[in-house]
């Protein structure tokens, strides 16, 4: 009996881990909402906007210094536009759905700063037309 008992505390320990790991829902990327990443754009300075629409959705309209990285170029290959894998990555896309597809390519990646704030549909702020 007594070889028993630590087993389960062990057991019931580790299973808890797992759980703890799982219930996140989320890859290793944090998800905010675009008026927050508004507000994270005004008080930080080393980052990056990334739309990952495609190019001319990029061209119709998008957030002024965002580089375009289409999610369907995004796969196990390095990307050269985002040699910091330690730099914070501000995602987004037109929806919100495409964001959270290429937030989770980018922790497989191994970027470890990705925060995936939605799509320009509920963008708060200012908008540019064109290549940039």
């Amino acid at each position: 009996m007594r070889r028993i008992i630590p087993f389960f505390l062990v057991m019931l320990m580790l299973s808890g881990c797992g759980a703890a790991a799982s219930s996140s829902g989320k890859s290793g990327y944090r998800q905010i909402t675009a008026k927050q990443a508004a507000e994270l754009m005004e008080t930080e300075t080393d980052y990056i906007i990334l739309d990952v629409r495609t190019q001319e959705e990029y061209e119709d309209r998008h957030i002024p210094d965002a580089v375009c990285i289409p999610n369907e170029t995004i796969g196990s290959a390095e990307i050269p536009e985002l040699p910091n894998k330690d730099q914070l990555i501000l995602v987004y896309c037109r929806s919100g759905n495409r964001s959270k597809q290429a937030a989770e390519k980018l922790v497989s990646l191994g970027y470890t700063n990705v925060v995936e704030f939605g799509g320009i549909n509920s963008w708060p702020g200012e908008t540019v037309s064109g290549a940039s």
